[in-house]
Order: C-alpha cells, then structure tokens, then sequence
C-alpha cells in the first residue's frame, strides 16, 4: 500500500464488526496483532520508550514491527519511520510511547488512518486538573468520531505471551523464558502486571496475557476481559482493581465469566472516603468502606487480601463449587505440626470460617485404618504423618467425610527435607471430589513446584493461605443483572449531593408506597400557641420536620415520651431553641407528632445510589449509634426475598430477635419483606438515597413499622 493511501479517513470508512465477531476483531488487534506500530520508539533501550521494541523482539514476536521515530533513520539497529502516514500497511495496534500532547496527536493520526487499537504509555489526563480533562475530551472525541479504540492512558501496556505481542513499557518484563499459562490479568496499575508476572513466575504460575488499563478513557477493564472469555487458553482471570470505575462493564464481564465457568479473583485497594463524604444518611456513611465487597460479591468475584493470595488463590477457585446461598464455610485441617497449623487456623477463625473437628464417625473411620487421633479441631498425625500411607489414608477418609467442605493439609520440616515424598499423597488424593489445599510451614521450593505441577492448590504463608481459602469459600452465585434505571453515570458526585431532601412526612409517604408500614404522624406549626387534639393518644414523640436537617436528633430536634398537651407545647419551644443554637439560619416552621411505638428491636433499613457501583441496600442494626457499632449487611440492589433473608443472618445484632435463649421472636419474615420493598427504588430514576432508621421490629406476626424516613431525590 502507498504512503499516499494512508492519509485518507480510513476511520471513518471502517466497517464495525458487532457481537461475537467484534470481540474476536478486537480481542485480535489487542493480544495477537499481525502488525505492531511503536510511535515515539527510542534509540536507547535502557529508556522506557525503548523498550517496547527490545522485548518484542527479544520475545521473538512474528508480526510485522514499525518503530515511529521522526529524528532518526534507525532505533535498535531497525528502521525506523517518520510518521504512521509513512508506513506501507495500516498496523493493527499501535504503542504510543510519546510525550503526553503528542501522543493525544498520535490518536489523533492512528484514528484517521484507520488503526483499529491505540495504547497510550504517557500520563498527564484527568488526574493533572483542567489542561489534562481537555486532552482526555479530545481522546474521546477521537475514539467516538473514527472508532478507534484505546487502552489507557497511563498504559503500561498489554501483553500476550501466546502471541508474544509484547507491547510494554514495564521493565519487569525484561528477562528470558517468561512462562506462558491460562491465566490472564488486567490491573489498573501498570507496575503490578510486572509485579504478578515476576512474582507468578517463582510460583510457577504462568499468564496467557495481561494489561495495564490506566485510565479507562475507552476500553475499560471489564471491556478488555471480556473479549477474552471465549479464548479456549484462558482458564481463569487475576484482577488488580485500584476503582470501582466502570462497574456495569465489569459486571457485564464477571457474569459472562460465571456462565463459562472461568473463576475471578481479584484485590481492590483501599476503602472508599469518598462515599462516606457525600452521603447524608447514615447508609451512605456506613456503605462507603464495604461497597466494593457487595459489588465483587454480586459478581462472583472471590476478593482477597494479600497479594500472594491474589497470585495462589486461582486453583483454589477452579476447585471450589460457587454457592446459591451462604453457609458453607467448614474446613477440615490435617497436619503433621500442630504449631504451623494454628498459624493457619487463627487468620481463617478470623475471617468466618469454621474449622470442623473430625466426628465422631470419623475419628471411628480413622481409628479402624490404624490411625488413633485425639477429638479435636484438627487431625493431628504428628510424624507419623510424613509416612505416604498414613498421610494418604487420612486424607482419603477426611476428603469423604460430610462435615468438611474443604480439606486443608498442613506440613511441617519434612516438606523441605524429602519434598517429592512428603507431597505425594497429596498429589495422589487431589482428584477426590472434595476440594483439597496445602499449605507448607518451611521454606520448601521443591515441594511447592511438585505441587503446582499436579494443580493442587497451595500456598507459602499462613495469612495467603487463610485470605484465599476464606474467599474462595464466600462467593456466591453471581446476582442477576440488569443495567439500572437509578444511575447516570455522566452524573457528577456533586449533582447527586445537591438532590433535593423531602421532609420526613414527605418521605416517610414516598416509603408507604412502597408497602413499609410507618407509624401515623401529623404535622404542626412550630409557632402554635394551643395544640389542636391529637388523633392518637399520648405518649409521643415530637420531632423537627425540615427538608433542611437530615439527622434532627444531632440538632436537638426529638424530644421523645411527651405525656400530655402543655408537654408537648414545651417539647416544640425546646426544639425551635435548640435548633437555632446548634443550626444557626435553620427555620423551624413545623414539627412532626407520632405516638410513642415500641417492639423488640430497632433496625436501620437503607437505600443508596452508589456512584460507581449503582444501587444497594443496607440493613443494620439501628438506632442513633448506627455509625458507631457498624454491625450492617449490604448488597446491590434489588434483591429477592432469599437474598433479604441472608442479609438478616449476617447482622449480629438480630441474632436477638431470632428467639435467642428463650427471648421473644421478632417478626424477620416482615423485615425481610420490607428490605426487598425498599430495594426496588433500583427500578426506578427517581431517589438517590432512601432510610428507615429506626425501623421497628415488632413480635413474629405484627410486623415492622416505620417511625424515621429521610428521601433525597435524585437531581
């Protein structure tokens, strides 16, 4: 093809493949380009724009490579071209290694021409303030306008070791005999692809590709993962998440990965502040730290802790069955040293899972085998464990036994001094039906690798070990997905905050509507001089009642268990004097009345349109100390009964009301109806943020009743 040809607005002739057969075209250009372009490749191959070059070639890439260097006639001892425009064929993929504006140019140039992806390497877009959102405008622009599409910015770029497209910047990839695996990668950071590659690779652990997405100005995470689910060398996916950014494309991707049985692990960084800053409810303050662990939950997604688990914890997810519902956390210990053991049994004990001693029929199973063993929380064989046979029938027997649902073998010194034996009864039970995992006290190279080799799950260090078992154990069968109405994501966080508040009569109506029972209320002037009668008896509760004040017992606004009518008259002056003291400009123009309601619990039920993630609902243990006891359970919205049901389970708090040692039972099959109620505001566009607290939890058979609402509207 001429230089002259290329200069044409070859994007915007390009045809667009759509579904399946778009995936496969983009999937192509990605990971298994015919033909490479390198813009701004340096002469130096110890800087970082020459190295994509030197790896390619040292990997033994086949395709064709064209270096873009307007300064020089060669890099590398290669050719090198003055502009794409130059070149004989349109590349597939072009690797963007310049200076930030002129790699802005450069997309520019590769969407004219008609190339079909760009990664950018340089940084300086959103993160740098008004000059870098304008550059990220016009990469947008672009990739709408030609239909290019982009990973990055900030893109250390993106790799496959089947294909050897080795378009990166990363150093970690310099070096020889890189391991090709079924595991692919994709992480927000650009040095942890080198961080998981360098570390697998002493694991034994191999990758088919992996990508650092940076920015996600175009193709997002989810996006990128997702034109690889129908690659047959993919078995599974390690994901290094920094934010919740583009959550329906990664949800989209989790289920479609759920559906192929390809497991996800991944470790998110961070705890969200910024949700707590933005929320005026008590559910927003509350959810902010846990709503990646709902959203990874409701995709399937088994989250960890520690980076070692993250690169050891995938053959432990192809292993372990997904679960409908909670609960099956059991795990049996085998071991030969007591004390390595315990430092596994600690951090799991810690993070929910149960460690199940062996029954009775067990122990009596074990005993008829020749091996005597004291009741206790874990199978202590003590050296009599290193020999093949007696470590071998234990297994065998504890792998059949119904009380465990995985079966973890803990070794001691023997590992490192006869690796290869102390290892094969592992190797040689791993194919029961039961899940099985090691962990290894010392320091045992050998018998680590002999393990991987079989596919038997493994790990280096007590807290890997616990962090993955514990999340493998937890995931769940992903909860179904449609894109929500409650969510724009072109949104502002600043847009959804400046909502407008309804008044606690306003909302608590808005929730009856909904089917969640409230305790009858009215309203009167904050400036009466004679209270009219009310409809309902005394005791009551005189409350402020303003769209202005979202907490009015902060303020001084409740004064509660009001006996007669010169009380109440009282109550009002103390909450209009209060009010002015702690809220100076607040109006006090009219209070709320309600009789005094009592149960056997109170409980705070939430709603919120979370900005990355969409919507959720929460429910705690209520009360003015919410925030302070932190005892809540929380998911994406909306759920179903089954689903309100589990989220009663998990807060401690109502364990109270489930008939706790004799005590009076609560009505949770009311509450868990109410929770499903208040969870379908997803359906609609209408509230941000939506809160029963408290919610009165009434004995099993009268229900729950409302007696606090707050609604903020969406803007």
């Amino acid at each position: 093809m001429a230089a002259d040809n290329l200069t044409r607005d070859a994007g915007a002739q390009r045809s667009t493949p759509t579904g399946a057969a778009a995936h496969a075209d983009l999937r192509q250009s990605l990971f298994a380009p015919d033909c490479v372009a390198i813009v701004g490749q340096s002469d130096d191959a110890s800087k970082t724009a020459g190295r994509p070059l030197k790896f390619l070639r040292q990997m033994g890439y086949a395709g064709r490579v064209y270096p873009i260097n307007s300064r020089r006639e060669q890099v590398l001892g290669e050719r090198a071209w003055p502009s794409l425009a130059a070149l004989p064929e349109i590349p597939d993929h072009a690797y963007i290694v310049t200076p930030t504006e002129a790699a802005v140019e450069a997309v520019e140039e590769c969407g004219r021409l008609g190339v079909k992806v760009a990664t950018v390497l340089a940084d300086g877009f959103a993160e740098t303030g008004a000059e870098g959102l304008v550059r990220e405008s016009r990469l947008r622009e672009t990739c709408a306008r030609t239909g290019i599409r982009l990973v990055g910015p900030s893109s250390l770029g993106v790799v496959d070791l089947r294909s050897k497209a080795m378009l990166t910047a990363n150093a970690a990839f310099d070096e020889p005999d890189l391991p090709a695996g079924r595991i692919f990668a994709a992480s927000h950071s650009g040095s942890l692809i080198g961080a998981l590659l360098s570390r697998g690779k002493a694991r034994g652990v191999g990758f088919a590709g992996l990508v650092s997405v940076g920015n996600e100005v175009d193709l997002s995470l989810g996006e990128i993962c997702a034109t690889t689910l129908d690659d047959p060398g993919i078995d599974g996916y390690m994901l290094f998440l920094e934010t919740m950014r583009h959550a329906e494309a990664l949800r989209r991707f989790a289920l479609a990965a759920a559906q192929r049985g390809k497991p996800i692990i991944a470790y998110k960084l961070g705890r969200s502040a910024a949700a707590r800053e933005l929320a005026v409810s008590h559910t927003g303050a509350l959810a902010g730290e846990d709503v990646a662990d709902a959203f990874l939950k409701a995709c399937g997604i088994a989250r960890v802790d520690t980076l070692d688990a993250l690169i050891e914890g995938l053959p432990l997810l192809a292993r372990v069955p997904v679960t409908t519902r909670g609960g099956r956390r059991r795990v049996g210990v085998v071991t030969t040293t007591a004390g390595g053991a315990t430092m596994v049994i600690d951090p799991l004990a810690s993070r929910g899972v149960t460690i199940e001693p062996a029954s009775a029929a067990t122990l009596a199973r074990l005993a008829g085998a020749g091996i005597e063993v004291k009741p206790a929380r874990l199978v202590d064989l003590t050296i009599a464990g290193a020999r093949y046979q007696t470590m071998k029938a234990t297994l065998d027997i504890l792998l059949a036994a119904p009380e465990f649902d995985l079966v973890l073998a803990v070794v001691g010194s023997s590992a490192r001094a006869q690796p290869e034996m102390t290892v094969r009864p592992i190797i040689d039970s791993a194919g029961a039906g039961k899940p099985l995992a090691a962990f290894l006290a010392p320091d045992a190279p050998e018998a680590l690798a002999a393990l991987s080799r079989a596919g038997v799950p493994n790990f280096r260090t007590p807290e890997a070990c616990a962090d993955a078992i514990a999340a493998a154990l937890a995931r769940r069968t992903p909860q179904p997905y449609s894109p929500s109405a409650s969510r724009d994501t072109d949104a502002s966080p600043r847009a959804w905050l400046d909502g407008t508040m309804l008044d606690e009569l306003a909302a608590g109506a808005r929730l009856e509507r909904l089917g969640i029972a409230r305790a009858p209320a009215v309203a009167l002037d904050a400036d009466i001089a004679q209270a009219p009668p009310l409809p309902f008896p005394f005791p009551v509760a005189v409350k402020l009642l303003s769209a202005e004040v979202a907490h009015k017992s902060d303020v001084g606004g409740v004064v509660l268990d009001v006996t007669d009518v010169a009380e109440l008259l009282t109550a009002i002056a103390r909450i209009r004097a209060s009010v002015a003291e702690r809220t100076p400009g607040a109006r006090v123009a009219r209070v709320l009345v309600q009789p005094m309601v009592a149960g056997l619990g109170e409980v705070l039920l939430g709603y919120r349109v979370d900005r990355d993630v969409g919507p959720l609902v929460m429910l705690a243990a209520g009360g003015v100390l919410t925030e302070i006891e932190r005892d809540r359970s929380l998911r994406l919205a909306p759920v179903d009964l089954a689903g309100a049901r589990d989220m009663i389970a998990e807060v401690r708090g109502l364990t109270a009301l489930t008939g706790y040692r004799g005590k009076p039972k609560g009505d949770l099959e009311a509450l868990a109806h109410a929770v499903v109620a208040i969870s379908r505001l997803a359906e609609d566009a209408v509230v941000a943020e939506a809160e029963i607290n408290p919610l009165i939890v009434r004995p099993a058979g009268e229900g729950v009743v409302a007696v606090d609402a707050l609604v903020r509207l969406m803007v």
